[in-house]
């Protein structure tokens, strides 16, 4: 017999039903009687006989008294091989302009409860190929890391990078799953373009739910993803890279939803299933002893405020931060990452080795020097400064210099193919240059190269010219 309801109020995305037998079940799909492509998500109870819903369409052909019927069944997205290379959204309808998905394999985008027994807890580090992220910011295989940064500091091109470099050196071992929520149309398009150009994109499936849909499609995205890199995990027994772009906005799409549902607001204004939302989507993301999750995720940083709450609701899930910063971007230094207000938890001699992590603590004690001496030399010039205050001060910029790092999926260029650089040769390069020697060349000659080799090589090419000339 058919569960039928009614409509109550359209707020909105929000639709307030009434049921008139027993009560549906949370994440249980309404139609409407004469139209099935409307549909209604239940999502929480409105009253002792009522039920708010998220409109999963538009919500022109809906009105008050209309009658729905509960098809006792939740969002699912189909699955299985079809999905790499492919881009879907949280229907599991193709946007990319190819064929349809057999939907006899499907997957509900919500998780079962049961207990789970089998968590692993990372311990080996994941190379990125990015230096400034692999030394100051390691990555633990299994881990989760956070990109944050403001509006145009390079958040995604980084990301972009990242799914580019692994997915190029792990493409065996691991499959890829990107969730874009609330970003540009653009944005999308041009990270599929690039993971094509780079043939990268037959291990990696992508969902989306654009800045243009509406919250309650936004805020799905999310548990799509989530969805996709669990089945891998669980059905497929693959290693998983899971990518979120960008995570405030599955908290701002929450926002919105909150806000039609008249919830009182926590901190912030946001709605007060803030925390619980992000638990929702972060504790599926666990690793097992057979196979890993490992999570790279943005977070825009409205207003430059990392103290905005729904920034802070994404930091209890993270074992790596990395910070973007507005000014190290107006600099001219890519990745603009600032390195003193980031860190990881993979931060520890047993983990990293005693190697890399003396080198790192010396380079972190050299770059909190250098931010005095920069106010200093910026007032008064830096020849003023102390022969050994002028000696910290370019070290530091040399290191900060070396850091930056030309990205394949940037240039535009098909004949680049790589930009990975191993983590050993970047901790033998800051090595050298703090014992100093590479202070005699000027700190702009370290911008974009590779490793030191590169600049070893340059110097050697114009001395041979010089000496012909």
């Amino acid at each position: 017999m058919k569960q039928k309801g009614t409509i109550l109020s359209i707020k909105g995305q929000i639709v307030e039903v009434a049921f008139l037998d027993e009560p549906p079940q949370r994440h249980d799909l309404y139609v409407m009687e004469n139209d099935t492509s409307a549909v209604l998500e239940v999502y929480t109870s409105a009253s002792a006989t009522s039920v708010y819903c998220l409109a999963l369409m538009p919500t022109e052909h809906l009105y008050k008294g209309a009658t729905v019927i509960n098809t006792k069944q939740t969002l699912a997205i189909p699955i299985g091989q079809q999905v790499l290379g492919r881009a879907m959204n949280v229907f599991g309808e193709p946007i990319d302009g190819k064929e349809a998905f057999n939907f006899d394999e499907h997957f509900s985008i919500f998780a079962d409860q049961t207990a789970v027994t089998d968590v692993a807890v990372p311990k080996e580090i994941l190379e990125t190929g990015i230096k400034i992220v692999d030394f100051f910011t390691p990555l633990l295989r299994g881990g989760k890391i956070g990109l944050f940064g403001g509006a145009g500091v390079g958040k995604t091109v980084l990301l972009t990078e990242i799914i580019h470099n692994i997915g190029s050196r792990e493409k065996g071992s691991h499959v890829s799953v990107f969730s874009g929520i609330g970003e540009r149309s653009r944005e999308g398009q041009e990270l599929l373009e690039s993971l094509e150009q780079t043939g990268v994109l037959p291990s990696v499936t992508l969902v989306y739910g654009e800045m243009s849909r509406n919250p309650a499609i936004r805020f799905r995205t999310g548990f799509a993803g989530t969805a996709l890199a669990e089945y891998f995990r669980d059905k497929e027994k693959k290693n998983v890279l899971f990518f979120v772009d960008n995570m405030y906005r599955f908290a701002q799409a929450g926002y919105e939803l909150g806000t039609l549902m008249s919830q009182i607001p926590s901190e912030g204004g946001y709605p007060p299933t803030l925390a619980s939302d992000m638990a929702d989507m972060h504790e599926r993301l666990y690793s097992t002893s057979e196979n890993v999750v490992t999570t790279f995720e943005t977070v825009y940083v409205p207003a430059d405020d990392i103290t905005d709450p729904g920034v802070q609701a994404v930091l209890p899930y993270l074992d790596a931060r990395v910070v973007l910063s507005r000014w190290i971007y107006q600099e001219g230094r890519f990745p603009a990452i600032d390195t003193l207000s980031s860190n990881s938890s993979a931060l520890n001699p047993a983990l990293i080795g005693e190697r890399h992590y003396k080198t790192y603590l010396a380079t972190q004690r050299l770059l909190k020097e250098s931010v005095n001496l920069e106010r200093i030399a910026s007032l008064i010039g830096e020849s003023e400064l102390s022969q050994e205050n002028q000696t910290v001060f370019k070290r530091a910029q040399i290191i900060k210099n070396y850091m930056t790092q030309r990205f394949v999926t940037a240039s535009g260029k098909k004949e680049d193919t790589s930009s990975y650089v191993p983590l050993a040769n970047t901790i033998e390069d800051v090595e050298a240059i703090l014992a100093g020697k590479y202070d005699h060349i000027p700190p702009e000659a370290f911008r974009n190269i590779q490793t030191l080799a590169d600049l070893d090589h340059l110097q050697k090419h114009e001395s041979d010219e010089t000496k012909h000339a």
